[in-house]
């Protein structure tokens, strides 16, 4: 009976206990504590950058121009004009020519073109604006070809205004005024257009003189418009705009018109 007691006491040593021992050795030698597993989401997509739709990868991209007033004027520009072999000149004046640069250089003129001095260009008070002018110096006999942009001279006497260029083609940048021929070669008015026409009085020192002028003129010519504006030399100037710009109208207010200062001149505006 004692023998069949121990028996059954090894038996259950082997099926109970020893697996239970073992577990406790295994975890003893896995006693360490487990990192604590992190969830880490997906980084974001990335969309792929756009290519171009056409051309070769190692075509270069284009370089917008530079801005107009950067960009140096092609030859053809600064050139003088050319006229037909068989021209003739329409009209033909004598007096005296002036040139003039800074400060009108790079700024715009009459004819909404930025005035370059380099050009072969000038100033003409009543010739339309794009004609083509014949200048020869009376004593020189030296001659050139200009473009009309602009309008001057506002000096009495004086009858054209030239840009440098072609002051030095003339001969009159050095003595700066000189006695010319002036030939109208080719008119830029429309066949038959009489034209805009306005009386410009000028130039005064200050405008506190341009406005009290004004204000007289305002009260004088109730249909006209008075203007007055600083020229880019400083002095002041004004500039009467008669009803519908008529010619007739124009020339009637500048022979009526006297100032203190400054001078009255009938003007084309176009």
């Amino acid at each position: 009976m004692q023998s069949h007691t121990r028996m059954a006491r090894r038996r259950f040593v082997r099926t109970a206990v020893l697996p239970l021992v073992l577990s406790l050795v295994l975890l003893g030698g896995c006693g360490h504590r487990k990192q604590a597993r992190v969830t880490v989401p997906p980084p974001p997509t990335v969309e792929p950058k756009a290519q171009p739709s056409a051309g070769p990868a190692s075509t270069p991209k284009a370089v917008p121009a530079p801005p107009a007033a950067t960009t140096p004027k092609p030859e053809a520009d600064l050139a003088e004009p050319v006229l037909p072999a068989n021209a003739k000149a329409l009209e033909t004046e004598t007096g005296l020519a002036s040139w003039y640069g800074p400060p009108y250089h790079n700024r715009r003129g009459s004819n909404g073109e930025v005035y370059n001095m380099h050009a072969m260009t000038a100033a003409h008070r009543t010739f339309p604006l794009g004609s083509i002018v014949r200048v020869t110096n009376v004593k020189t006999g030296s001659t050139a070809l200009v473009r009309i942009t602009d309008r001057g001279p506002f000096i009495p006497g004086r009858i054209v205004d030239l840009s440098l260029a072609a002051a030095h083609k003339v001969d009159v940048w050095q003595p700066g005024v000189a006695q010319v021929k002036v030939e109208l070669m080719q008119s830029g008015a429309t066949p038959g257009s009489p034209g805009k026409w306005a009386v410009q009085i000028g130039g005064m020192p200050d405008e506190k003189s341009a406005s009290r002028l004004a204000d007289h003129l305002n009260r004088r010519y109730h249909t006209a418009n008075v203007l007055r504006f600083k020229s880019p030399a400083g002095d002041w100037w004004i500039r009467i705009r008669v009803l519908d710009d008529d010619h007739d109208r124009a020339q009637k207010l500048a022979a009526e018109t006297t100032t203190p200062e400054g001078a009255v001149f009938l003007v084309r505006l176009d």
